[in-house]
């Protein structure tokens, strides 16, 4: 099996798995129906094509930066008629990070992987309004699991927000009792083997992106922990007049 690595990083994000009608929600990391989404677009895929091989593939993500929930209320006008729609009310995650990744075989993960690198449609986190900050490609991993690729893959985190883990990590490392080694945590969400019991589950298995008749099924999901090391914290320094000349 091959691992598609994906990373997952914008201004915004929206990954909703129960939006109906004028309230659009968002979970808390991306859906497989989003990411399937974002693969299909990819390889220039209709929304009417068969995704079963897509669908197969084992999903999981890791939360390199949980981000913020924030809301927006949005106007829209009917095209025809012209008339005023109801009030949409919408959630988003504003600075997160994820790393997404698909295990299948080879064959088909190298296609997708080529069509990340010079996509059909250009992919956006979950709404086209939300574009991705920086390049989504973080390779193929070869001859590994999902796990094991998402464990080994490098933090992805912004700068700002590492340096504020890691100054955590040492504050809370010094309190413990015994002392204990400073450690940063990260949630991994990872699609359930078919003899195993999920911890949760979510309805964004994708079916069909038919637009007349969208279909999602239940998915399994095991929650896990990844443990990295914290390093030295980096202590933050501003110097005011570091820039000004001397008289």
């Amino acid at each position: 099996m091959s691992v598609l690595l994906l990373r997952l990083a914008g201004p915004l994000q929206a990954w909703g798995s129960a939006a109906r009608f004028a309230r659009r929600t968002t979970e808390n990391a991306p859906t497989k129906s989003g990411i399937i989404g974002l693969l299909a677009g990819a390889q220039g895929r209709s929304r009417e094509a068969d995704l079963s091989d897509l669908a197969s593939l084992r999903f999981g993500v890791r939360i390199d930066q949980p981000g913020t929930r924030l809301r927006d209320f949005q106007t829209a006008h009917h095209a025809d008629s012209g008339k005023a729609m109801p009030l949409s009310e919408r959630f988003y995650l504003a600075d997160a990070v994820f790393v997404a990744a698909v295990e299948g075989e080879p064959g088909l993960i190298d296609e997708l992987h080529a069509a990340v690198r010079e996509p059909a449609y250009l992919p956006y986190l979950g709404r086209r309004s939300c574009p991705p900050a920086r390049p989504i490609d973080m390779g193929v991993r070869a001859s590994t699991d999902l796990e094991s690729a998402l464990r080994q893959a490098d933090w992805q985190a912004s700068s700002w927000h590492q340096r504020r883990a890691r100054a955590a990590a040492m504050t809370a490392a010094s309190r413990s009792t015994p002392p204990r080694p400073p450690t940063i945590r990260l949630d991994l969400l990872i699609d359930c083997a078919p003899d195993e019991d999920p911890d949760v589950t979510q309805r964004d298995e994708p079916v069909s992106f038919n637009p007349r008749h969208r279909q999602y099924g239940l998915r399994g999901i095991k929650t896990l922990t990844v443990h990295l090391p914290a390093g030295e914290a980096e202590s933050p320094h501003h110097d005011p007049i570091a820039a000004l000349r001397k008289a």
